[in-house]
């Protein structure tokens, strides 16, 4: 899986770098198909980032990669952690 990731990623990663941003892969849970990437430059600011991760990244991902569940950013889910008081 991690191979058919990386190759998607190179194929994604022009169009992203041509608005100005770039796409890295920051790790794969095979186990439950989550791919986790990271948009830099550009892309931290814009807000069409959420649709092109979830229309774009994500769709393509899936398509192309079985077993492919989902693609998210690393602060995704952050907000979904437990409170811990001190």
């Amino acid at each position: 899986m991690q191979e058919q990731v990386e190759e998607v990623i190179e194929i994604i990663r022009p169009a992203i770098q041509a608005d100005g941003g770039d796409i890295t892969l920051i790790g794969i849970d095979e186990e439950s198909g989550v791919v986790t990437v990271e948009l830099s430059g550009a892309c931290v600011s814009c807000p069409a980032s959420t649709v092109t991760m979830k229309a774009g990244i994500e769709r393509i991902m899936k398509d192309r990669v079985p077993g492919v569940t989902a693609v998210v950013q690393p602060d995704e889910g952050a907000e979904l952690g437990t409170a811990v008081s001190l």
